[in-house]
């Protein structure tokens, strides 16, 4: 459950606050004060800042959090919204500005969207192949691999379910999505490996990647293999 670091001296705004995120399930945390909000930042997912806070202005929270390269989300919500005032907040490293009295619908909404850049993109690690779901694409070390659409749902398919062995017959129905039965020729499948094992210099006969399991199918080597 992420947590939601509210910095806000008005108990009742506050409340409202944290009434609205917690109804959409996240875990809201509170500091009333610039340096609260400093020491309690650690335990956040994203920070809602007032700018208009007693003793270590919100201003100043920004700028001790980027100096020492925290970099959690942070949301400004303030009731100072001159553009002077907001430019200074993004350039010294706010995310995202709402004037008050602002929308809670489009508070959260705007928490939920930070919340989501920030989330690490997916990938799958094989050795050293690097797979970002999103991108569809796969690295091997810092080089990008240039994979067919299948070649790339080929090594997907083996790289998900690591040590399991897939026959050719249901990788044809996964990858190309032949009906059980089908007269497509297995072999497809076989020049299709030959083809993906060539692109990541994989030798069948000492393979890094996939492997073949005689009279069975393929599967991707696991770790302890290579050790």
């Amino acid at each position: 459950m992420e947590r939601v670091l509210v910095v806000e001296d008005d108990p009742q705004l506050a409340h409202l606050v944290i009434t609205a995120l917690e109804h959409e399930g996240y875990t809201a945390l509170l500091a009333t004060n610039g340096l609260d909000a400093v020491q309690i930042a650690p335990q956040a997912d994203l920070m809602i800042l007032d700018l208009g806070l007693p003793g270590l202005g919100g201003l100043e929270v920004i700028r001790e959090l980027r100096e020492a390269d925290w970099s959690l989300p942070i949301l400004v919500i303030s009731a100072q919204g001159t553009e002077e005032i907001r430019i200074r907040a993004l350039e010294l490293g706010a995310d995202d500005y709402l004037t008050k009295p602002m929308s809670v619908r489009e508070m959260v909404a705007r928490v939920r969207a930070l919340l989501r850049r920030s989330r690490p993109e997916q990938e799958i690690t094989l050795q050293d192949l690097r797979i970002v779901l999103k991108r569809r694409q796969v690295f091997q070390g810092e080089k990008l691999l240039e994979l067919s659409p299948t070649e790339l749902d080929l090594l997907l398919t083996l790289a998900q379910n690591p040590g399991e062995v897939w026959s050719r017959e249901r990788l044809l129905q996964r990858v190309w999505g032949a009906e059980r039965g089908s007269t497509v020729d297995e072999r497809v499948v076989d020049s299709y490996v030959a083809l993906l094992r060539r692109k990541l210099g994989d030798d069948p006969k000492t393979p890094r990647y996939i492997e073949t399991v005689f009279g069975q199918g393929y599967r991707v080597v696991i770790k302890e293999k290579n050790r």
